[in-house]
């Protein structure tokens, strides 16, 4: 029984994967890490860092810590503390982050909200 805190602990770093050619449907809720090279429509919740990879899609809103992005996204982003858009990223919904890079060559249509973490973070806190 001692055991069992620490895997609740290591379970929070862990990294879920969905990998290229693979559809998801639905809502996905994670303590830790994601990152998405496959599609998936639906929200994505992770109260880690998620990454979405050159061959990731994603229709829906994606809530996350630090959050990547080097696919095509539909939907609307929240970071806690970061946010990237890799240069082949292609982003079309409003994102809010503490902090935000945009590479060259990255496309994004809709609105930006810079704020702290607290605020930005207040969507995600659900867990």
């Amino acid at each position: 029984m001692k055991d069992a805190p620490m895997a609740d602990k290591n379970a929070v770093k862990e990294l879920n994967l969905i990998g290229s050619g693979t559809t998801i449907e639905g809502k996905i809720r994670t303590q830790g890490n994601i990152r998405v090279d496959g599609k998936m429509v639906g929200e994505l919740h992770a109260a880690e860092n998620v990454a979405v990879g050159l061959t990731g899609e994603i229709e829906g809103n994606i809530n996350g810590r630090n959050v990547t992005i080097g696919g095509k996204i539909r939907g609307n982003i929240i970071a806690v503390d970061k946010l990237v858009f890799e240069g082949k990223a292609v982003v079309r919904g409003d994102i809010r982050a503490a902090r935000l890079v945009i590479d060259e060559g990255a496309v994004f249509d809709g609105k930006i909200s810079m704020s702290d973490a607290r605020t930005a973070g207040h969507d995600i806190q659900k867990y």
